[in-house]
């Protein structure tokens, strides 16, 4: 009777054993599966997205900046004006196809950019106007401008120049001008509604071309790298998070080194309200 006992006893205590290992090897599983669904997380890619824009040409567009003068120096610091004659191309009207751009529009058509010294650009719809600039070294970059902002890149349709408003204390260093640069243009401030769905990517080169082989452009968006090696717009669409989206742009060359310039790299920050716009 008594071995019985034992014997049941025994029994018992490997049936536990066996019961124990057999959880510790459902607990492992487990943790496996949920380690495996992080690495999965990890892994997902954006759905941002650059889209190539295609938009009508205007080849015979001229922009002729008349002031402020090439070099000038001494311009008297507050309201300084800006002159231009503009050839083959309408200030103020919408571009023909605005209507089915989908996108950012301005509603007073179309304009000039004038970007100095690569800060975010001012539109203007006439051919003369005043900027207040304080005493300082200026770089004038000016291009036409369609009326979803998408910059006109036909040979005349730019100008850059740079001059001196006031007598600094200090020397003003010169831009060399006959060097390759890239300014930011398109997007920038805030977009609401539908104008979230497609946001107009464009930047400005000077001196340079893009293939490739040689120069590229590197557009960072939230994180996300585009190598871009022609040069035109590009719609950023496929983001779905509202707040604020970064854009880096850096010009680099065929060894993908940054290319020297005081404008490169250049980095903006917009806003994007899914809302709809009031």
């Amino acid at each position: 009777m008594k071995q019985a006992t034992l014997r049941l006893s025994i029994l018992f205590l490997i049936a536990g054993i066996f019961a124990c290992n057999t959880g510790t090897k459902e607990e492992n599983t487990t943790e496996g599966s949920e380690n495996d669904t992080t690495s999965t997380v990890e892994e997902t890619e954006s759905n941002i997205s650059l889209t190539p824009v295609e938009s009508p040409d205007f080849e015979d567009a001229i922009l002729e900046m008349l002031s402020p003068q090439e070099n000038a120096s001494g311009i008297e610091s507050g309201e300084v004006k800006f002159s231009y004659n503009v050839k083959n191309y309408e200030l103020a009207t919408q571009t023909i196809d605005a209507d089915i751009k989908n996108c950012a529009n301005s509603p007073q058509g179309q304009h000039i950019h004038l970007i100095l010294n690569n800060e975010p650009y001012t539109a203007h719809y006439e051919s003369e106007f005043n900027k207040d600039l304080e005493e300082g070294h200026y770089v004038a970059l000016s291009f036409l401008s369609r009326s979803y902002h998408e910059s006109i890149k036909s040979y005349g349709a730019s100008n850059i120049r740079q001059f001196t408003v006031g007598r600094p204390a200090e020397d003003m260093e010169q831009v060399d001008l006959s060097d390759p640069h890239m300014f930011y243009s398109r997007p920038k401030g805030t977009y609401e509604g539908d104008d979230t769905k497609k946001i107009l990517l464009d930047f400005y080169l000077v001196n340079t071309e893009l293939s490739q082989e040689g120069n590229k452009v590197r557009a960072t968006i939230n994180d996300e790298e585009f190598m871009i090696d022609n040069w035109q717009p590009f719609y950023i669409e496929g983001h779905e998070e509202e707040g604020e989206m970064t854009i880096k742009l850096e010009l680099l060359d065929a060894n993908g080194e940054l290319i020297p310039s005081p404008y490169n790299p250049v980095e903006r920050t917009i806003t994007l309200k899914k809302g709809e716009t009031i």
